[in-house]
Parts: structure tokens; C-alpha cells; sequence
């Protein structure tokens, strides 16, 4: 036995031996050993000013979110009712019921539903694919690319915002439609003889979607260049040994792998789509096709004098109708959080 063993074991019959005789003495000693000493109110002090400091910001964090659904529960009299505070005195559900049915939420939700969902759906694959790509495969301008993709992330938006709506306004691929010379294209609008109007549907979007241009795709394509740099490459080599091509490695090995990372992904975009207001508004210039942002109104029914609070019960409505926009992301991410949290995690992307 060395020497560093018999330390342990001597140790351990020590802490073993002064275990025993602070068991054999009596209750009242214990207590008073063990609760009234210096190390235990220091640490019973450390420990309730933690909870309390952890109390505090979650009070801070959470008191908008506790008097906005506070609020859509409220009667106009509660709002002129000035001991009136987080409590409704006359609960009520007429502002749901009002903004349901006068602000054409369920047309708005299925829209928007649509919309992000098909959206999320391409940007996902078609990131998938580009990341996969510059992760794996070594090609000349390869880091020039990248460098491109990463560019993407920190050029502001609101500078392509007319190059963008004039494109989709004179939509014409390399000048296919003006040498056709034009005509009319059913379920798109004309804009004159050799243009196409894809404005006010959801082409634009599609069409950055699947061309990976949209919001936030450099984004997604980091990720998953991250995630996919960590993948070790003797799996695909042994399937090119056992004869599978590229395209058969990505699909049968590298996609049923990077679940957790699709999921992240697609909930990243969907949820960033759904809340969006740039994009739509700049493609959606009629209030022909109802998205969620167009909700956000107060309802004629709902329109009542209050001699005092007039501008608070109407600002509680518009919270309201923002509360009935992020519900449906807060009910998805109740069900993919597990997902979301090991994709961020094998990203190795924090803070």
C-alpha cells in the first residue's frame, strides 16, 4: 500500500470516527453545533440573499408580462377604477372575444401559419444543404463565401428595402417574361406586358426562402456549419467505403443526426417569421392578405369614453393582441424546447 492510500484510508476512518461521536451526543448539542455555529448563519445568509436578489430580477423581468395579461382581463370600469392594480374587480373576456372575432384573428393566425411554416421549411433544408456544404467540402473561394454568408448577418435591411421591393414589384428572371413578351400568368397579378407583380403574396418570401437570402439565413447557415464541423468525417467515410454517394451519406447518416439541429433551426425561423413586421410589410402593401401583424388594432366594439384612462385601456388591448400573437410560439416551444436546447448546445454557439 502506498503512500497515498493510506492517507485516504486514514482520512476517511477519521471523518468516520468523528461521524460516530457526533451522533452519540445529545440532540440539543447537535442542534447547536450544527445551526447556531458561524459557518451556517454565513451560509444561511449567502443563501436567502441569493433568492432574494434572484426574486427581484424575476419580478423585474416578469411584472410586464403579469400586468399585460392582467389587463386582458379587465373591464373599462377596472381601467377608471383607480384601487384597481394586478386584481380585475369585474373579470371579463369581451376583449378576447372582440379580437377574435372583429379583428379576423383565426384568418390571421392560418395565414401566418402558412407563411412561417412554409417559409421555415425551406430555410431550413436549404441551409441545411449550404452548411453541410462549406463544412465538409473543400473548394476554391471557399472561405470567401463564408466570408459573404457572414456579411449577410451584419448588412442592415432597411438597406436592400428598395432594391428588394422594386425586384418583386418588376419581378423578371433574366429577362425571360419581357422575351416572352408578357402575357397574363393565372393567380399572379401583371404588373404591365413583360413584368410580373408578385407583391402582396407570398412568392417574395418563398423565393428568398429558397434561395437562401431570407431573414437571418447567414445565421442559420453558421449553425450549421458549426454543427456539422463537429460530425466526424470517418463517418462518411466508411459510407463511401460501403458505396454510398454523397447525396445517399447526407440523407441515410448526416440528416437523422442533426435532428436536434433542424428542429432548432426551424423553430428559430419560424418563430422569427411569425413575429416578423419588415419583411411583410414591405411585400404587403394591401390589406388584401390578413398576417398577424395586421391584429393589432383596437376593435370598434371595444371603442368606450373613460373619462380618465381612455389611452391605458386601449394600449391593454393592443397588449393584448399581442399576447394572442406569441401564444401559439409559446405553446410550440413548451413541446421542442428539449430539441432547441441540445441544437444551441452542439452549436457550440452561447452567450
Amino acid at each position: 500500500m502506498n503512500k497515498d492510500t493510506t492517507q485516504t484510508v486514514v482520512k476517511r476512518e477519521s471523518k468516520n470516527s468523528i461521524r460516530v461521536e457526533f451522533d452519540r451526543t445529545p440532540l440539543i448539542d447537535r442542534i447547536r453545533a450544527k445551526y447556531f455555529s458561524l459557518y451556517f448563519l454565513k451560509k444561511a445568509a449567502w443563501y436567502i440573499f441569493r433568492l432574494l436578489f434572484l426574486i427581484g430580477i424575476a419580478y423585474i423581468v416578469l411584472y410586464p408580462f403579469i400586468y399585460k395579461i392582467s389587463a386582458s382581463f379587465m373591464s373599462p370600469s377596472d381601467f377608471d377604477d383607480v384601487t384597481v392594480s394586478l386584481i380585475p374587480r369585474s373579470p371579463t373576456l369581451n376583449t378576447y372575444k372582440a379580437i377574435i372575432s372583429e379583428n379576423g384573428y383565426f384568418k390571421a393566425l392560418g395565414n401566418t401559419f402558412l407563411l412561417a411554416g412554409s417559409c421555415a421549411i425551406l430555410q431550413t433544408f436549404v441551409c441545411c444543404i449550404i452548411g453541410y456544404g462549406f463544412a465538409k467540402f473543400k473548394f476554391k473561394g471557399n472561405k470567401i463565401l463564408f466570408a459573404l454568408v457572414i456579411f449577410t448577418m451584419v448588412v442592415p435591411h432597411t438597406t436592400l428595402k428598395l432594391a428588394l421591393q422594386y425586384e418583386f414589384r418588376n419581378f423578371d428572371i433574366l429577362g425571360i417574361f419581357n422575351f416572352l413578351g408578357g402575357g397574363v400568368i393565372e393567380g399572379i397579378n401583371i404588373l404591365d406586358e413583360t413584368y410580373v407583380r408578385l407583391n402582396n403574396t407570398f412568392w417574395p418570401l418563398w423565393i428568398l426562402s429558397a434561395t437562401g437570402l431570407a431573414f437571418k439565413n447567414g445565421l442559420y447557415i453558421y449553425m450549421f456549419r458549426q454543427y456539422f464541423k463537429g460530425v466526424p468525417d470517418e463517418l462518411e467515410e466508411s459510407a463511401y467505403v460501403d458505396g454510398s454517394g454523397v447525396f445517399k451519406t447526407f440523407v441515410k447518416i448526416i440528416l437523422p443526426m442533426a435532428i436536434p439541429m433542424l428542429v432548432t433551426v426551424f423553430l428559430f425561423s419560424f418563430s422569427w417569421q411569425w413575429t416578423d413586421n419588415f419583411y411583410t410589410s414591405l411585400f404587403f402593401t394591401t390589406s388584401g392578405t390578413k398576417l398577424m401583424n395586421s391584429i393589432i388594432e383596437v376593435p370598434k366594439s371595444l371603442l368606450v369614453n373613460l373619462p380618465t384612462a381612455a389611452d391605458q385601456y386601449q394600449n391593454a388591448i393592443r397588449n393584448t393582441c399581442g399576447l394572442l400573437i406569441i401564444a401559439p410560439l409559446v405553446i410550440i416551444y413548451v413541446f421542442a424546447q428539449k430539441f432547441l436546447i441540445q441544437g444551441i448546445e452542439r452549436t457550440g454557439i452561447t452567450g
